[in-house]
């Protein structure tokens, strides 16, 4: 494959896993994300490991909401054999109609993945996801298991000047 084909296919599981999600199509984690990853999700404040266990927890605090939608953009990808970085920004609406407040959360932030090329194609290795801010209700957002909503907002600056983002170190060593 050429580093474009690479690129592009790469991008099609970011933006998959947005439309598994929001379709509840649980089974598509598969073709998203390796059998062990690790998912760090700040923005639910937990930590993941294995995609049996990202996809129970995903399903359990998905179901508490009666719609949501995320969107992937921005994507930057940086390709270096059968490893790849990627730098995403996402948006996440989520709807719960009996949230007392009012019914919808509006979070923004960034997706800093580590991708390996496997016998099945591109998966995410490694997540990180943090939220850049958000608005609406904070209630909307419901704890299930081992999350706990954080609405820490960071700043992507700040975190690529600690040299904490994999994509700008993996960009900046080659």
């Amino acid at each position: 494959m050429t580093e474009h084909e690479d690129r592009a296919d790469i991008i099609a599981v970011l933006n998959l896993y947005a439309v598994a999600l929001d379709s509840h199509a649980w089974h598509l984690f598969d073709r998203v994300f390796t059998d062990d990853v690790t998912a760090d999700f700040g923005p639910a404040s937990a930590e993941w490991k294995g995609v049996d266990d990202l996809t129970t927890a995903f399903e359990l605090f998905h179901k508490t909401l009666d719609n949501h939608a995320h969107t992937m953009s921005g994507h930057v990808v940086h390709v270096d054999g059968d490893t790849a970085y990627s730098l995403t920004y996402g948006n996440w609406l989520l709807v719960r109609h009996d949230a007392e407040g009012g019914p919808t959360w509006l979070g923004t932030g960034w997706y800093d993945d580590l991708l390996v090329r496997t016998d099945r194609g591109w998966r995410i290795k490694h997540r990180i996801s943090r939220l850049v801010a958000y608005t609406g209700n904070p209630d909307v957002p419901q704890p299930v298991g081992d999350q706990s909503p954080d609405h820490t907002g960071h700043v992507l600056r700040f975190a690529r000047e600690n040299e904490e983002l994999r994509f700008f170190n993996a960009i900046q060593a080659s």
